[in-house]
């Protein structure tokens, strides 16, 4: 396993340059990073199950009194909940025809090329599963944040859903997380890698449209992960934005101030790294909104990312200091959440 980073995590560029061997991992890990930026932040821990992770969860603290002379105290106990997220396997393989990839001149980059296509359907594939996976209507998938996140009535983490207004079926969220082993992370299975791992298949019989055979060269990419939500205090989700009347900015919910109430449901910030993630319209809505309150409460700043052992300076969107990450997969067509 990596070691951890300065930061106190270990992301996939971390776990990618401790396990592979001739660099071919790492160049993944840098397509991943650079088209979703949620795995920028997502530390990755192993599971203790083969197929996921068992946590004990304090649910109750004991009774605690004031006691006078002569009188006893009655014995209290905290109390326990086990909860087990499974880890689902995202896999795709690719077939370039031999006799094209041989025309190209280059057959390295021609296939390296070909498999950015792959590499970003298995991200996609993911990003959208740490929002939406719902195993109760995919089975094959893992639990994401919106099935923990999707009910506010009588809800044990009612607190931590805030609702924005929106009635009809053009809804979004914005997601506040604090990422860490005690609160919120990413589980791979136990004895298995982290990550994205790629197969060269090399040369084999692939077959056309009409079962015909023909040689190409093949790969097979998989990835097993999972979600572990350990302290649900640390997610937050604000729900039932009205995307219409946000781009119109007729009705428009106030963006602003609701980050401001995400950030105070949170306990403690310094329980790992803090980020906001809302799709693109949000993105500019929120600028756009911020232009009219407080030049202080949002900026953009100038942060150094490390790719490949490079590091490379980028802009940065934040909010009182916590960054606002783009996941392109967080749709404009949610349901109300009630």
């Amino acid at each position: 396993m990596a070691t951890l980073g300065l930061n106190g995590k270990v992301t996939l560029m971390d776990i990618a340059q401790a396990t592979d061997p001739n660099g071919r991992i790492a160049d993944v890990a840098e397509l991943l990073t650079q088209t979703n930026e949620i795995l920028l932040d997502m530390p990755w821990f192993e599971g203790n199950l083969p197929t996921g992770h068992k946590a004990t969860i304090r649910t109750g603290l004991p009774t605690s009194i004031f006691r006078q002379f002569y009188q006893g105290v009655p014995p209290s106990k905290s109390q326990r909940a086990q909860v087990t997220d499974a880890c689902a396997m995202i896999e795709t393989r690719s077939e370039v025809d031999v006799e094209e990839a041989n025309l190209s001149g280059n057959l390295a980059a021609f296939r390296l090329s070909e498999a950015k296509a792959f590499v970003e359907s298995l991200n996609q594939t993911m990003a959208d599963s740490v929002i939406y996976g719902n195993t109760a209507v995919n089975p094959e998938r893992f639990n994401g944040l919106a099935p923990r996140y999707g009910t506010i009535s009588g809800a044990v983490n009612a607190q931590n859903i805030i609702d924005a207004g929106g009635t009809g079926s053009d809804n979004t969220s914005i997601w506040l997380g604090v990422w860490g082993k005690e609160t919120v992370h990413g589980i791979y299975p136990k004895g298995m890698q982290a990550g994205l791992q790629h197969e060269d298949l090399g040369t084999i019989d692939a077959f056309d449209a009409n079962n015909n055979r023909f040689r190409a060269y093949a790969d097979r990419w998989a990835w097993k992960c999972g979600l572990h939500v350990k302290d649900w205090r640390y997610v937050v989700r604000i729900c039932n934005i009205d995307t219409s009347n946000l781009v119109s900015e007729t009705g428009a919910a106030d963006l602003v101030k609701l980050l401001v109430r995400a950030m105070a449901r949170i306990p403690f910030a310094g329980m790992g790294t803090a980020s906001f993630y809302a799709n693109r319209t949000v993105k500019e809505m929120l600028s756009i909104q911020a232009l009219n309150k407080s030049q202080n409460a949002l900026s953009i700043t100038e942060a150094l990312r490390q790719f490949g052992g490079v590091q490379i300076a980028m802009q940065e969107l934040r909010f009182l200091g916590i960054p606002i990450r783009t996941v392109d997969r967080i749709i404009t067509t949610e349901a109300r959440v009630t």
